[in-house]
């Protein structure tokens, strides 16, 4: 059993990563400062004796006790509604939390996993996008403290392993999804599911031709830990490698919910990516991963807990 630290514990990704190191026998560490994690991720970790939290902002001196094996980096303000909303903050994580929690891998002797993203690439001339590809991207874009804090948080990786020999993971994360996506976060799936399941038509912006590749969470989660338990030091992508538009994907949101809302489409937001596929040779032929489920069925998967979301959420106006 290893001893590990997650921070961004209540958010989407960190709470699945929790549950499924707790499921393997970890004992594992869940911090979350909950300006976008809700606790209520977790109340499957908290039925565990081996699971502990802190509500703590990874910005400032972070102490654990005792030893720890890892220390797996996932808070971030991932969304464009927040992060657009506290840029600053969400700049702040990637250095300063950033730089905290390296500084606590190097205190512990833990190996060290950075959550990063597709974003690194910006908006892509090359498609699909390898790990050697450096990107098209604006620093001073209205997408750059979110892509900038990333950016800066990977090459602060490197300059721990190199010069502390530390021993880090980098993992560059495309658009994932599936239960625990707060309704409100901005992105496409819980905004499409959200106009689907209460009847209103699916806004689609520019004309759809855009493309996504969507990963479901059980995936993403066989992944990072798969990149975890691996010995590779570099960036991999991990993300599913099915390419579609979003015009494609507001049709399957509607048959997979059976809703019979229409789609209607809004001006392009500046400097949204025209395209985006992970190329994921590395991650096949070094971490032995792949994504198993579909499109369809992650959906299938999803709906319901989106529909129990959009419940509590009428229960509360009435």
């Amino acid at each position: 059993m290893s001893r590990i630290l997650v921070t961004g514990a209540a958010g989407f990704l960190g709470s699945h990563l929790c549950d499924q190191l707790l499921e393997e026998g970890h004992e594992v560490i869940g911090m979350d400062n909950r300006v976008s994690g809700k606790t209520e991720n977790l109340d499957d970790a908290f039925e565990r004796p081996t699971f502990s939290f802190y509500e703590h902002d990874v910005t400032e001196f972070i102490h654990v006790s005792g030893e720890l094996d890892a220390v797996l980096h996932l808070a971030s303000l991932a969304s464009p509604i927040f992060y657009r909303e506290h840029p600053i903050k969400t700049l702040k994580v990637g250095a300063l939390g950033t730089h905290k929690t390296l500084g606590l891998a190097k205190e512990k002797d833990a190996t060290y996993l950075f959550t990063s993203t597709s974003e690194v690439y910006g908006d892509p001339e090359v498609n699909p996008q390898p790990e050697d590809y450096r990107g098209n991207v604006d620093p001073y874009g209205p997408r750059s403290c979110y892509d900038e804090s990333k950016r800066y948080g990977e090459s602060l990786v490197r300059a721990y392993r190199d010069e502390h020999e530390l021993d880090v993971r980098v993992a560059r994360i495309f658009n994932t999804y599936g239960p625990r996506m707060r309704l409100d976060d901005g992105r496409v799936i819980p905004n499409f599911m959200k106009q689907a399941l209460t009847g209103k038509d699916l806004t689609v912006y520019g004309d759809g031709k855009q493309t996504r590749s969507f990963c479901y969470v059980s995936d993403m989660m066989d992944g990072l830990v798969a990149l975890l338990e691996s010995g590779t030091q570099g960036p991999v992508n991990i993300g599913n490698p099915d390419e579609r538009t979003i015009n494609e994907l507001a049709e399957v949101v509607l048959e997979v919910t059976g809703s019979e809302s229409g789609i209607t489409h809004e001006e392009l937001p500046p400097q949204d990516p025209q395209v985006r596929r992970p190329e994921i040779s590395k991650a096949r032929s070094e971490l032995g991963w792949e994504p198993d489920v579909g499109l369809e069925e992650g959906l299938k998967k999803s709906t319901e807990y989106f529909e129990s979301q959009l419940h509590k959420f009428s229960t509360v106006l009435d």
